[in-house]
C-alpha cells in the first residue's frame, strides 16, 4: 500500500484549556499523522502552549473564523505535498482514535471525503436538544437540494484527500462552512462517505454559536446553501 502523507488541522482559537490534550491523544492514537495548529488569533495562552510544548503552530494577524482558519491549514497541506488531512477540533470533542479508521474507509471507498457522524449509531455526547433540531434541519434541506443523506451536516470531524485539498486551499467557505462545502461537493459529484464516531463534550473553551448567533448561523447557511444548488 501507498504510504501517504497525512496532517490532522486542528483550528484554535482560545482553547488554552484543551490544545495540549488534545495534541498529545492525536500523538498517541494516531502517530502517523503530522499535527498542525492554526491559532485563530487567539487572546488567551493558546500560541504560548503550542510553543513550549514544540506544536507546530501557524499564528493567524487577524481572526478569521473557522472558515479562514481551515483555508489556512488546506493551503499549507497543499503546498507541502500532503495527500490526506483531516479537521479536529481543539476543544477536544473530536477523538483521535477513529482517524486511522477513517483514513481507511478514504482509501478502501476511493473516497474524496469521510465525515465523522454521531447520529449513525447515536453514542457518545449528541449535541443539545437545539443544536440536534439545527442539524436535523440541513439534514433534510441537503437531501432535498442534492438527494443525498448526510446524518451530521455539521460535523467538524472531515477527512479529506488530496484533491479536495487543493480545491479548499483555493475556495473555502468563510462562516460555518461544513454544511455549504459539503453541499457543493455532493452537486459536483464528489464522493462523501459517513463513518459512526463518539464525540464527546468540549473539554475546555466557549462555543461561539450562542442563541442570537443560531439564528444567524440558521439563515446565513441556507442562503448559501440554496445558493450553491442555483448555481449548480
Amino acid at each position: 500500500m501507498v504510504e501517504h502523507k497525512k496532517l490532522v488541522i486542528i483550528p484554535a482559537f482560545n482553547e488554552e484549556q484543551s490544545i495540549i490534550g488534545q495534541y498529545n491523544e492525536v500523538r498517541d492514537k494516531a502517530g502517523t499523522f503530522d499535527v498542525l495548529v492554526i491559532n485563530d488569533c487567539s487572546k488567551d495562552l493558546t500560541h504560548r502552549l503550542c510553543v513550549d510544548n514544540r506544536v507546530k503552530v501557524l499564528d493567524l494577524a487577524v481572526n478569521l473564523g473557522i472558515g479562514g482558519a481551515m483555508q489556512t491549514g488546506y493551503r499549507y497541506a497543499w503546498l507541502n505535498g500532503y495527500d490526506i488531512a483531516v479537521q479536529i477540533d481543539g476543544d477536544g470533542q473530536h477523538d483521535p482514535a477513529y482517524l486511522n479508521m477513517m483514513y481507511d474507509m478514504l482509501v478502501s471507498n476511493e473516497a474524496d471525503m469521510v465525515i465523522g457522524s454521531r447520529f449513525i449509531d447515536k453514542e457518545g455526547y449528541q449535541s443539545t436538544p437545539l443544536r440536534r433540531l439545527g442539524i436535523g434541519y440541513f439534514s433534510a434541506l441537503i437531501r432535498l437540494l442534492t438527494g443525498h443523506m448526510v446524518t451530521d451536516p455539521t460535523s467538524g470531524l472531515r477527512m479529506v484527500g488530496r484533491k479536495l485539498i487543493e480545491e479548499f486551499a483555493s475556495d473555502y467557505p468563510q462562516d460555518y462552512p461544513e454544511p455549504e462545502s459539503t453541499v457543493r461537493l455532493l452537486l459536483h459529484g464528489y464522493k462523501t462517505v459517513e463513518v459512526p464516531v463518539r464525540m464527546r463534550r468540549r473539554s475546555g473553551g466557549r462555543s461561539s454559536i450562542h442563541p442570537v448567533a443560531s439564528v444567524y448561523y440558521m439563515i446565513k447557511v441556507t442562503i448559501a446553501i440554496v445558493l450553491e444548488r442555483m448555481r449548480k
